[in-house]
C-alpha cells in the first residue's frame, strides 16, 4: 500500500475543543506526523453546553448554526495543523471527523446519535473529502454504535502474545481488552472527566483538574460514593454505552441531596476521582482478569492523581499510558478516526459486533465530497 496522509478529528464530551492531527497510513503501520488541540471559541462552547443541558427548550435555529459553527471551527483547524506541517491541502486523502456529540441514545426507541459539525461544509471549506457519521450504521444494524475505538486499539496495540487491556478516559470512560485469539470486547463503563470537569468548572471556574491536585486534596466520601455506584448503569451487562445524558451535574446534585451533610467540594472531587477508578478496575477485573498490561489513553491519562487511584484499584497489574505502546494517550482518539476514515476509504468494517452488539460488522461513516 502506499504512503497515505489523513487528518483526524475528534471532539469528545467535555466540549472543550478538538484534537486534530495529521497521520501517515503506509504498510499497515501509522505514523503521526503533527498534532494540535483547539479550543472551541468560548461563545461557541457556552452555546453547546446551553443547547444540551436545555433540552426541553431547544430551538431548531440553534441546533443548525452550531452545526455550521462547529464545522467552521473544525475548519480552521485543519487549517492550521496542514500549515504548521507544510503540507498541502491536495496531499490529504481524507479527513475523519468525529464531529461533536450532543446526544448519545442508542436504546431509545427507535435508537440514535447525534453528532454536529456540517461533514459537507467542512469538506468545502477545506477542499478535502470528509468522512463522517460513524455511528450510524451501527445503529442500523442493533449495535449501539459505541464504543468505536476498539477496533483501532486492537489494530494499534494488540500483542500477539500477551492480553492488553486499553483504558480510554475522555469525558466518559471506556475499556477496550484485547486477547490473543479471542474477539475483541469492549463498552463504556460510566463517567471519566466529565463530572470531575463540571465540578471543578462550577466551584472553582477552571476547565479541568490540573493532573488532578484538587481531587488530591480532598478525602473520599464513603457513603456519597455508594451512592454513585448504586447508579444501575454500573450494573448493565455489556454491550452498553452512555454519555452526558445519564451522568451529569443534576445527577450528581440529586445523589448529594440524598445526604444528611452536604460534603466539602474538594470532598466530591475526590469521590468523583475514585468512582472512575474504582469502576474501570471493576469492569477490568470482570472481563479480563487475566490482563496484567493496561494502557490509558485519553485526557484522564494525563491526571496524575486518577492514575494513583487506578494503580491502587488494579495492584499486581501495570498501568500507564499508552504512549509505551507507539502512541501519545492524548492523540489516540482523534488518531482513531482519521483510521476510521481510512477504512472507510478501502471499504473494511470500522465497526467490532461483540463490542457494539450490532448484528455484523460494518464499513462506518458517510463521504462527503467538497462543493465546487
Amino acid at each position: 500500500m502506499e504512503t497515505e496522509l489523513y487528518i483526524g478529528l475528534m471532539s469528545g464530551t467535555s466540549l472543550d475543543g478538538s484534537d486534530c492531527v495529521l497521520v501517515e497510513f503506509a504498510r499497515q503501520k501509522s505514523k503521526l506526523l503533527h498534532q494540535l488541540t483547539e479550543g472551541y471559541p468560548e461563545q461557541l462552547r457556552r452555546s453547546l453546553q446551553n443547547l444540551i443541558d436545555a433540552r426541553e427548550h431547544i430551538r431548531l435555529e440553534d441546533i443548525g448554526s452550531l452545526h455550521e459553527q462547529i464545522a467552521i471551527a473544525y475548519a480552521a483547524v485543519v487549517d492550521k495543523v496542514l500549515a504548521a506541517a507544510q503540507v498541502k491541502t491536495d496531499r490529504i486523502t481524507a479527513i475523519g471527523s468525529h464531529g461533536q456529540t450532543v446526544c448519545h441514545s442508542p436504546d431509545s426507541t427507535p435508537p440514535f446519535s447525534l453528532q454536529l459539525g456540517n461533514p459537507s461544509t467542512l469538506a468545502t471549506l477545506t477542499g478535502i473529502v470528509t468522512v463522517a457519521d460513524f455511528r450510524s450504521a451501527d445503529i442500523a444494524l442493533g449495535g449501539q454504535g459505541a464504543p468505536l475505538v476498539p477496533a483501532f486499539h486492537e489494530w494499534m496495540f494488540a500483542s500477539p502474545v500477551a492480553a492488553r487491556v486499553i483504558i480510554n478516559i475522555g469525558g466518559i470512560a471506556n475499556v477496550s481488552v484485547l486477547q490473543p485469539g479471542q474477539p475483541v470486547t469492549g463498552f463504556d463503563v460510566g463517567p471519566g472527566n466529565t463530572l470531575m470537569d463540571g465540578w471543578v468548572s462550577r466551584h472553582r471556574g477552571l476547565p479541568y483538574d490540573d493532573n488532578g491536585s484538587w481531587a488530591a486534596s480532598g478525602q473520599v466520601h464513603t457513603e456519597l460514593l455508594a451512592l454513585l455506584r448504586a447508579d444501575p448503569y454500573f450494573g448493565r451487562i455489556p454491550p452498553k454505552s452512555t454519555g452526558r445524558e445519564h451522568f451529569h451535574l443534576d445527577w450528581l446534585d440529586d445523589l448529594i441531596a440524598q445526604l444528611d451533610r452536604v460534603p466539602e467540594a474538594e470532598d466530591v472531587q475526590a469521590t468523583l476521582a475514585e468512582l472512575t477508578a474504582i469502576e474501570l478496575a471493576q469492569a477490568i477485573g470482570s472481563v479480563a482478569p487475566a490482563a496484567t498490561a493496561i494502557g490509558v489513553c485519553g485526557g484522564g491519562a494525563l491526571n496524575q492523581h486518577l492514575m494513583s487511584r487506578l494503580q491502587q484499584a488494579l495492584p499486581g497489574r501495570a498501568v500507564g499510558s499508552t504512549d509505551a505502546w507507539g502512541l501519545a494517550p492524548e492523540w489516540v482518539e482523534a488518531t482513531a478516526f482519521a483510521w476510521l476514515a481510512h477504512q472507510r476509504l478501502i471499504g473494511q468494517p470500522g465497526s467490532i459486533p461483540s463490542v457494539t452488539g450490532a448484528s455484523r460488522a460494518a464499513v462506518l461513516g458517510g463521504v462527503y465530497l467538497p462543493g465546487s
